[in-house]
């Protein structure tokens, strides 16, 4: 029988598998995060995968070590997926605006995005129409699939407004949004559709 500890550990490790642990949603995962540790990483080392745990930002999640000279490669228990252009490119423009709103001065409250400001946020990066309604299927559906991987989280209540989770910087980070905002002129326009995709490891689905 499981000591109340013991318990405790394997409950997070659970929480860690099914994707992100966020401080302000799991407080007694993250309880047992920030004390217990050491085992938590221990349980996971064995197969490979790091626990990557950000006390600023308040999330915890799982990305798959490099494989070391020599061994043999083991079975992935964090997938890499490739992303479509659309999801890729939403994701950079939103965190390039989560920037500028914790520089604004907004560390401590929650980027919330609606609807028409995601749908402007990619209008001009999307393949040219002048069917309205079909810019806004292309934005549906692309913002579906944000929500699936967990860097996008619509508010109760409000059918058109999403949350912005921070562990999107995780995922985009720096030099990624460096490296993309030398891209984003000759991406934009006709034709931006077959640029390019990306791939993440591991997406979250908290």
């Amino acid at each position: 029988m499981r000591t109340p500890e013991e318990q405790a550990v394997a409950a997070a490790i659970i929480h860690l598998m099914r994707g992100v642990v966020y401080r302000e949603q799991d407080e007694s995962s993250w309880t047992t995060l920030e004390h217990r540790a050491p085992a938590v990483r221990d349980h996971f080392a064995a197969i490979g995968v790091e626990v990557v745990i950000d006390d600023t930002e308040g999330y915890a999640y799982l990305q798959t070590k490099p494989d070391a000279d020599g061994e043999e490669p083991l079975p992935r228990l964090v997938m890499r997926r490739t992303l479509s252009y659309n999801v890729s490119l939403l994701l950079v423009l939103v965190r390039k605006r989560l920037v500028e709103f914790e520089t604004a001065g907004g560390d401590d409250a929650k980027l919330v995005l609606s609807r028409d400001q995601i749908v402007e946020l990619l209008r001009l990066f999307l393949a040219e129409s002048t069917n309205e309604a079909r810019v806004v299927d292309q934005v549906e559906s692309t913002l579906r699939r944000a929500v699936d991987l967990g860097f996008l989280r619509p508010l109760r209540g409000r059918t058109d407004q999403w949350e912005v989770r921070r562990i999107l910087k995780a995922y985009v980070d720096a030099q990624t949004l460096s490296d993309f905002a030398g891209k984003l002129a000759e991406y934009a326009g006709p034709g931006a559709r077959a640029s390019a995709g990306s791939s993440a490891q591991g997406e979250p689905n908290g």
